[in-house]
C-alpha cells in the first residue's frame, strides 16, 4: 500500500478505499502486515539514537579534535612517540565516556518506556486499546477530550472537537476540526478535517482514520527540517556561561605557552602539543558522560521511589525548584470525589435533579471525570437506566458547562450541567414547587449569595439546566439559551490524608507552596485552611485579567491562592515567576494543566493523568502520593549536588596544575611534563570521577533549593588555583634544587605529585564540611585509593616507559608527600573560609 497524498482532499469513501480499510478498522493481522511494511509509529528510533548520541557526543568535542590535530603536526615532524601515545589517552578518555554515557541512556530509555502511550483503535470489528507505536495507516482511531494526537489521521465522524496545534501552526487558539473534504491545495492550518500528530484535543469527540504515522507525519517532517534544542534550563544556562570561560582561559593559555616556547627555541610540535595539552588538561571533558552518568543513577533511584523521570535534564532543575504550583482536584485532595446530595433550588435534596444529572454523566462521551463517576454512583439507588441520547455539546473550557441531549416524547431534552455562574447565565426561568418562575435579579442574587455559602464551606457546586426542544435537527452551543435552573449538585473532595505534612516537608525543603485552580475562590481558600496552608493572598482570574504582565510577576510572588483561572492564565502564573528568576515546578494532572505544565521549569504529573499533561511533564509520579515529592526534590539536589561537584573538584585541581606547567614552561630549559604524560595524568583523574554519581551527599546539601553559581567557580578556580600554584613552586624548587632531580626524574616526581593532590584535594572539597566528618561514597573511595596505588606503582613499572616515566629515590617520595599533605591542609582552610563566604552571600 503506497501512501495518499492529499487525504484531506479525498471522500470519506475514497480515502476508505485508497488505504483498503472499512470504517470499522483492520483486522489484527493486516495492521501486523502494515507495521512490517511502515515500521513503528516514532518521530525517530529512540532505541538506537541513544548509542550514537552517547558515540557523537564523544567524538565531536572540539577539545579531542585540536588533540588530534596536534597529534598530526607531531607524526609530520617526525615525533611518532608522542603522537601515538596522545591518540591513544584520547581514544580511552571517549571510550570511558562513551561506555558511561551508553549505559546511562539505556537505563532512562528503559524507564522512559514504563509509560508508553496507548489509544483507543478499532481493530476486528471492536474497540481496542493499543500502544501508540502499533499504529498503521488504515487504522480508526477514537479521541476524546485530553487525547495526544498520535498519528496524522482524516476525521470521519467529530462533534465539538477542538484541537490545540500550535507546535505545529502557531495558532494561540484551539481549532475546530470537522468532517468535511478540503481543497487538494490547502495549507496545514486550512485542512480542518485532519489531526496531526503531536497535537492535543481540547475538547469533544472524534473518530479518525490514521493516513501517516512516524516520519511520514507533519511533525515528523518537521522534526527532520529542524533540529531544535528545548528550552534552556537554568543549569543549561550556567553551563553555557561555564564553556564560555573556560574556552577564553584555555585560548589564551595555548597562545601564551606556545609563544613562550618559541621564544626559548623549544620544538615547535613538541610545544604545540604540550599547549594543547594544557588546555585538554584544563577542560573537563569527561563532564557529557559524568553528566549523564549522574542523572540517569538519580532517575534510577527516583522510580525506585515511584518517580519515573521523562527528561533527565529536569533533574537539576528539580533540585533547584523554590516554588511548586499545583492543581487542587486529585493533588492537594483525595480526587475521590463524592456527591453530597443533589437539590433543588431550595436546598432539598431532589431525586429528579438527580435523575437529570444522571442522564447528563451517563451519556456523556467526553473525558471520563471523577464528578460524572460521583452523579453516576450516587444514581445507583434510583435504579434506573438513563434516556435514550440523540445528541451532545461537550464540555470546553471556555464555556465550562457540558449539554446532552435525550428523547422526552415528542420533543428533545437539553440537559446541562457546568459551572454554577456560567450555567447561571444561560438561564432565564428558575424551577419553583409551582413550577418555572422567570429568573429576575432578586433571584439571582439570592440563588448566588446561596452559592458562595455553599463554597465557603468547602463544597464544589455544579449547576443543572434544562430545555425542551422540538425537531430533531443537531443541537449546538447555540441552542444553550432560554434554559432552565433546575437545581444543584454538591460535591465533597476532601484533602489528603498527609497533605499537611507535605506542605511541611516542602517548607523545610525552602519550597514555597502556591495552589492554581480553576475552583471557585471560596473553595480553595477553604481547602488551604483545612491543610494548614498560610495564605498571603488571593487573587481570581478576573481580577488577573486587568493586571499588565509587567505587574503580574510581583504580584504572583505575593499571592498563595490563584482561583478561577482558565489554561491560559494558569500558564500565565508560571511564565511571570519565572521572570522573576524563580525555578518554579507545576503539579497536574488535566487537560487544563498542560500549557502550565509545558511552560514550567518543572512539569509534575501523575500515571493517571490525562495523555496530553502526562506528555507535557518532565516527571510522573507513579503513587498517588505527594509524600514522594519530597524524596524526588531530595534526589534532585543530590544529582545537583554530585553534578556541580565534579566540575568544583576537577577544575579547582586543574586550574592549578595547569597553571603552574604554563608558568614554568617559560622558565624552565625544558618542558616540565610532556603531552603524553599530562595527557595521562588527566585520564587517571577522571577515573575517580565517574564513580561520583553514587557519591554520598552531606544533608545540608539538600536543605534548601541551589542553583548554578558561577562566581562560586570562579573563586574555586582562582583560590584554589593560587594555592596549588604556590605549592607547586616549591615542589620545583625541591626537585630541580634539594634533591638535585634529572629532567626524567622531575617530570616523574611532578606527574605523581599533581595527581595525587588532584586525587586527594577532592575528597577534601566534595563537602563542605571537615573532610573527616564527611565519609565518601565507597565507589568514589575505592577508586580513589587504587588509581593512587597505581599512580605510585606505575613508575617501576613496564608501562610507565611509554610515558618516561621513572623511578625515584626515597628522599624525593618524602618531599613530595610532606610537601602534599601541607597542602591538603590549607585546601581544608581555604575551604572553611571561602564556603562561610558563599553562604554569607
Amino acid at each position: 500500500m503506497t501512501q495518499v497524498d492529499t487525504p484531506w482532499a479525498l471522500s470519506r469513501e475514497a480515502l476508505l478505499a485508497a488505504l483498503r480499510t472499512q470504517s470499522a478498522g483492520l483486522t489484527g493481522a493486516e495492521a501486523s502486515s502494515r507495521r512490517a511494511s511502515f515500521g513503528p509509529n516514532r518521530i525517530s528510533e529512540q532505541a538506537d539514537s541513544a548509542t550514537w548520541r552517547a558515540l557523537v557526543t564523544q567524538l565531536r568535542n572540539p577539545l579531542g579534535w585540536l588533540l588530534v590535530f596536534a597529534s598530526a603536526v607531531s607524526a609530520v615532524a617526525g615525533e611518532w612517540p608522542d603522537a601515538i601515545v596522545a591518540v591513544s589517552i584520547l581514544v580511552l578518555s571517549a571510550l570511558l565516556g562513551f561506555l558511561q554515557e551508553r549505559k546511562a541512556n539505556r537505563a532512562a530509555d528503559q524507564l522512559r518506556a514504563r509509560m508508553s502511550l496507548k489509544v483507543t483503535v478499532r481493530r476486528d470489528g471492536r474497540e481496542t486499546s493499543c500502544v501508540v507505536d502499533d499504529l498503521v495507516p488504515g487504522d480508526v482511531i477514537m479521541l476524546t477530550a485530553g487525547s495526544l494526537v498520535p498519528a496524522d489521521a482524516v476525521l470521519l465522524e467529530g462533534k465539538d472537537c477542538f484541537v490545540s496545534q500550535a507546535i505545529l501552526t502557531g495558532e494561540t487558539f484551539p481549532t475546530e476540526k470537522q468532517v468535511a473534504v478540503c481543497p487538494p491545495i490547502a495549507g496545514l492550518a486550512e485542512r480542518a478535517n485532519m489531526v496531526f500528530a503531536g497535537t492535543s484535543v481540547r475538547s469533544g469527540t472524534a473518530v479518525a482514520l490514521v493516513v501517516r504515522t512516524g516520519q511520514r507525519t507533519e511533525l515528523g517532517h518537521l522534526a527532520s527540517r529542524l533540529h531544535t534544542q528545548p528550552p534552556e534550563t537554568e543549569f543549561d544556562h550556567g553551563m553555557r556561561r561555564f564553556g564560555y570561560l573556560l574556552t577564553r582561559i584555555m585560548f589564551v593559555l595555548v597562545l601564551v605557552v606556545f609563544a613562550g616556547s618559541m621564544l626559548h627555541a623549544k620544538p615547535a610540535a613538541e610545544s604545540l602539543l604540550f599547549a594543547i595539552a594544557l588546555a585538554v588538561g584544563l577542560a573537563p571533558e569527561m563532564l557529557p558522560a559524568v553528566l549523564a552518568v549522574t542523572l540517569s543513577h538519580g532517575a534510577r533511584e527516583m522510580a525506585k521511589r515511584g518517580v519515573l523521570v521523562r527528561h533527565l535534564s529536569a533533574i537539576e532543575n528539580l533540585g533547584s525548584m523554590g516554588i511548586l504550583c499545583t492543581d487542587k482536584t486529585g493533588t492537594l485532595t483525595v480526587g475521590s470525589v463524592r456527591l453530597e446530595r443533589a437539590t433543588d433550588l431550595d436546598g432539598n435534596p431532589s431525586a429528579t435533579v438527580l435523575e437529570l444529572a444522571h442522564d447528563n454523566a451517563a451519556l456523556q462521551t467526553g473525558l471520563p471525570n471523577p464528578l460524572d463517576e460521583a452523579i453516576c454512583e450516587a444514581a445507583k439507588s434510583l435504579n434506573r437506566a438513563p434516556r435514550a441520547k440523540l445528541d451532545e455539546v461537550p464540555y470546553d473550557f471556555l464555556r465550562k458547562r457540558l449539554t446532552v441531549v435525550v428523547e422526552a416524547g415528542a420533543n428533545r431534552l437539553l440537559i446541562t450541567k457546568g459551572a454554577f455562574e456560567p450555567t447561571l447565565d444561560i438561564c432565564s426561568s428558575v424551577e419553583t414547587a409551582n413550577g418555572p418562575v422567570a429568573l429576575d435579579t432578586g433571584r439571582r442574587a439570592a440563588l448566588l449569595e446561596q452559592f458562595l455559602a455553599w463554597s465557603a464551606d468547602g463544597v464544589r457546586v455544579l449547576a443543572l439546566a434544562s430545555r425542551s426542544m422540538a425537531g430533531r435537527g443537531p443541537v449546538g452551543r447555540a441552542d444553550e439559551v432560554e434554559m432552565t435552573l433546575e437545581g444543584c449538585l454538591l460535591f465533597t473532595d476532601p484533602p489528603k490524608a498527609n497533605v499537611g505534612q507535605v506542605i511541611t516537608d516542602l517548607n523545610q525543603l525552602g519550597v514555597e507552596l502556591k495552589i492554581i485552580t480553576g475552583d471557585q475562590r471560596d473553595v480553595a481558600a477553604h481547602l488551604a485552611r483545612a491543610i494548614g496552608l498560610p495564605v498571603k493572598g488571593v487573587m481570581t482570574g478576573k481580577q488577573m485579567a486587568n493586571v499588565l504582565p509587567d505587574a503580574l510577576g510581583q504580584l504572583a510572588e505575593q499571592t498563595t491562592i490563584f482561583s478561577e483561572v482558565d489554561p491560559s492564565q494558569k500558564e500565565r502564573i508560571i511564565l511571570a515567576l519565572r521572570k522573576r528568576r524563580h525555578v518554579v515546578g507545576y503539579l497536574g494532572d488535566g487537560i487544563n494543566d498542560a500549557p502550565a505544565l509545558h511552560a514550567a521549569d518543572v512539569g509534575i504529573s501523575v500515571d493517571t493523568a490525562a495523555d496530553v499533561a502526562r506528555e507535557a511533564a518532565d516527571f510522573v509520579l507513579l503513587k498517588p502520593d505527594l509524600g514522594i515529592l519530597r524524596t524526588g526534590i531530595e534526589q534532585g539536589r543530590r544529582t545537583f549536588a554530585n553534578t556541580l561537584k565534579y566540575i568544583l573538584t576537577t577544575e579547582s585541581a586543574n586550574f592549578g596544575n595547569m597553571l603552574s606547567m604554563a608558568i614554568a614552561s617559560l622558565f624552565l630549559p625544558f618542558l616540565p611534563l610532556l603531552a603524553p604524560q599530562v595527557l595521562l595524568n588527566n585520564f587517571l583523574s577522571d577515573v575517580p570521577a565517574m564513580s561520583i554519581a553514587s557519591d554520598a551527599v552531606d544533608e545540608e546539601m539538600v536543605a534548601r533549593p541551589r542553583k548554578w553559581d558561577l562566581l562560586t567557580v570562579k573563586r574555586f578556580m582562582l583560590v584554589f588555583g593560587l594555592a596549588s600554584s604556590v605549592f607547586d613552586g616549591l615542589t620545583f624548587v625541591a626537585l630541580l634544587v634539594v634533591v638535585g632531580s634529572s629532567v626524567d626524574e622531575f617530570r616523574t616526581g611532578w606527574f605523581t605529585e599533581s595527581l595525587l593532590t588532584e586525587l586527594w584535594v577532592a575528597l577534601v572539597v566534595r563537602t563542605r564540611r571537615p573532610f573527616w566528618r564527611s565519609r565518601p561514597g565507597r565507589a568514589l573511595l575505592v577508586s580513589s585509593v587504587v588509581v593512587t596505588l597505581l599512580a605510585v606503582a606505575l613508575p617501576y613499572t613496564p608501562l610507565g616507559r611509554p610515558f618516561s616515566l621513572v623511578p625515584l629515590p626515597l628522599a624525593t617520595w618524602v618531599l613530595l608527600l610532606a610537601i602534599s599533605a601541607a597542602y591538603l591542609a590549607l585546601v581544608e582552610s581555604l575551604k572553611r573560609r571561602l564556603m562561610a563566604r558563599v553562604e554569607r552571600s
